[in-house]
């Protein structure tokens, strides 16, 4: 997948953008938008691992507490080769307006390895996830800082952070990471979380539009778990996935694409002793090579794809589930989708936002639309503090409300400010939380006494 990522120092400043522009219409005391600029730790750690040769190699790695006003940060770890600070602090700064607009006492936290974990074995793997946690154990637990899976961590990843971390406290404690194994106190309903939070946004667009899901095109930029889930709640729904991409490349077929056999060739590749699926969507089923010329390749109407091309297709619903900045002012105006699901953290820059708004396409915004993982995240640090276990059919009860609430509520604040839903969703999230800073004191308290 092509990066189309800025200059690192800018990602940060992109993010701070957001908060003027909702901070220009929202009535909030400016102390509260001074805070939210800032965050509140920054933590850079280098982590020894031993590799399976015997050398020794030093990663970097960095993890953001942002803002803990309405609870104890939240927020993943990624593992990337690209992870720079700026962009673990836009993503802490991102997850903080995220738990605020859906109403979930968190703040927002972010970490990040500099990584190819693709090039390292399962066993070195798991001695960077330790070493990390060991880094930064200082910084969080279930009461501070509550870190979960993000970009090339998932749940076994989390299994060993948090038995690292036990293992330092002497004691068990599950609630200090989320998206951690069922056997290890994970929620059911966890793995989906995300794409079916997303989901939920689509129904109610749905319902709004009157859309007829069989005649509703859809194209998936992306297909790791989020974008895998949601091919799959929506192909089950009826909507016709027309193309999807992941890293290699994609896949296009106008008449819609078997997505069942695609994550079945996907998944077929995380073969035991391995962390990461191998295959792509658009290796050949025939010969399993990503630029084979077999006649069967194109069997069927489905043709290759470049991530760039999946973003101009003339489809109902674009769906980013990759990386950041994927729509940018070089290519927003070749955008023809009138919807925008962003379901990638930050794939849409400021400019390009200006570009999709004067064309009239709609962006659910990421702090809404992806909303669904840190939502289940936390019902799963609920559970462990409670000692209680909820059925999956619950947490999808307890998901689909929280998520459709969010959605009405940015729907309406964005009618009633005659403004778009990324601005509207800022400026709910930046009322609730400056509720909070204020609830401390600002200079119009402290100025009665002076």
């Amino acid at each position: 997948m092509t990066d189309h990522r800025v200059a690192p120092a800018n990602l940060f400043e992109q993010a701070l953008q957001r908060l003027d522009s909702a901070a220009a219409v929202a009535d909030v005391d400016p102390e509260a938008v001074q805070r939210l600029r800032h965050p509140k730790q920054v933590l850079q750690v280098s982590i020894p691992v031993r590799m399976d040769n015997g050398t020794l190699r030093v990663f970097q790695g960095f993890r953001v507490q942002h803002d803990d006003t309405r609870g104890p940060t939240k927020g993943g770890i990624r593992f990337h080769p690209n992870v720079t600070q700026a962009e673990v602090q836009a993503l802490a700064f991102w997850m903080t307006f995220k738990c605020a607009v859906v109403g979930i006492p968190f703040g927002g936290g972010k970490g990040g390895v500099i990584v190819d974990p693709k090039a390292l074995s399962k066993l070195e793997i798991e001695r960077l996830s330790r070493g990390y946690i060991q880094r930064i154990a200082h910084s969080v637990g279930p009461d501070t800082d509550v870190p979960a899976p993000d970009v090339y961590t998932n749940a076994m990843v989390m299994g060993w952070m948090m038995d690292e971390f036990s293992r330092m406290q002497r004691q068990r404690v599950p609630g200090v990471i989320t998206g951690k194994p069922l056997p290890l106190g994970g929620s059911l309903g966890r793995g989906d979380a995300t794409a079916r939070g997303a989901y939920v946004c689509v129904k109610h667009l749905e319902r709004g539009r009157s859309w007829n899901p069989s005649q509703t095109r859809v194209a998936i930029q992306g297909f790791g778990n989020a974008g895998r889930h949601l091919a799959r709640l929506l192909a089950a729904d009826g909507y016709r996935i027309v193309a999807i991409s992941d890293s290699k490349g994609g896949v296009y077929r106008s008449d819609g694409l078997d997505i069942t056999t695609l994550i079945r060739q996907k998944e077929a590749s995380l073969a035991l002793g391995t962390v990461y699926p191998a295959g792509s969507v658009c290796d050949c089923p025939h010969c399993g090579a990503v630029d084979c010329h077999c006649k069967e390749r194109s069997h069927g109407g489905v043709t290759p794809i470049s991530n760039e091309a999946l973003l101009e297709l003339d489809v109902d619903v674009l769906i980013p589930a990759a990386l950041e900045n994927q729509i940018t002012a070089q290519n927003a105006r070749r955008i023809r989708a009138p919807v925008v699901l962003e379901v990638a953290n930050g794939p849409t820059t400021p400019e390009a936002d200006a570009c999709l708004i004067a064309a009239g396409t709609t962006v659910v915004p990421d702090i809404l639309a992806n909303a669904g993982g840190v939502t289940v995240s936390y019902f799963e640090w609920a559970q462990n503090r409670c000692g209680i276990t909820w059925s999956e059919n619950e947490v999808h009860q307890r998901l689909e409300a929280i998520m459709g609430t969010a959605f009405d509520r940015v729907h309406a604040t964005a009618d009633r400010h005659q403004t778009d839903m990324r601005t509207a969703a800022y400026i709910l999230a930046l009322e609730r939380l400056a509720a909070g800073i204020t609830c401390c004191g600002t200079e119009r308290d402290f100025a009665r006494h002076a």
